[in-house]
């Protein structure tokens, strides 16, 4: 079901909708919550059950192509929440997009590594929702094409190829601003 249909049959107050939704999402809202409660399966389900249901409580303000971005900030404030409830800590930028290893105790590899990412950051933003989830999904989350393809019901070539254009596109993004990438082979 298209993203549109599903937020106008939430508005009307259909529970199949927020079902068809939880189909749709679920895994992707158990991966972002898993990223910050690592090792707590029942903390996962509980924190991504109360998602959906914030995310229902708020139907309101959802508007079509953001509703996967609302629902992952949503579940990583429920997360987080979670943790500092546990008397856990939070992990170090769990939305960090690492492209080399971790620096040295250089600062000035600190800052440019921050710089690098917050770039890569902003390139992600320029991309679809499609394209961010994909890019996401392989290099964040670690899934492979296959398992990208059958997450969102997109062939796994259409998958490599979108792979394929985001690396292009962040290279160029990233040249244009004086980074040498060299050793990428696109």
């Amino acid at each position: 079901m298209e993203e549109r249909e599903l937020i106008r049959r939430m508005k009307r107050g259909d529970p199949s909708a927020l079902e068809a939704l939880m189909d749709r999402d679920m895994i992707f809202a158990c991966g972002v919550a898993s990223t910050i409660l690592r090792g707590s399966p029942q903390d996962v389900e509980e924190v991504v059950s109360d998602s959906f249901l914030a995310l229902w409580d708020n139907v309101s303000r959802l508007v079509p192509g953001k509703l996967r971005g609302y629902l992952s900030t949503i579940v990583r404030n429920k997360a987080k929440n979670r943790l500092r409830a546990l008397g856990r800590e939070l992990p170090l930028e769990e939305d960090e997009l690492v492209l080399e290893p971790a620096p040295g105790p250089d600062p000035a590899e600190c800052l440019e590594r921050a710089e690098r990412n917050a770039l890569v950051g902003q390139l992600l933003d320029t991309l679809s929702p499609q394209d961010q989830a994909i890019f996401l999904r392989h290099y964040y989350y670690g899934q492979t094409v296959g398992e990208i393809g059958a997450a969102l019901a997109v062939n796994p070539s259409t998958v490599k190829v979108r792979l394929h254009r985001g690396r292009k596109k962040l290279k160029e993004y990233l040249v244009q601003r004086g980074y040498l990438c060299e050793n990428t082979d696109l």
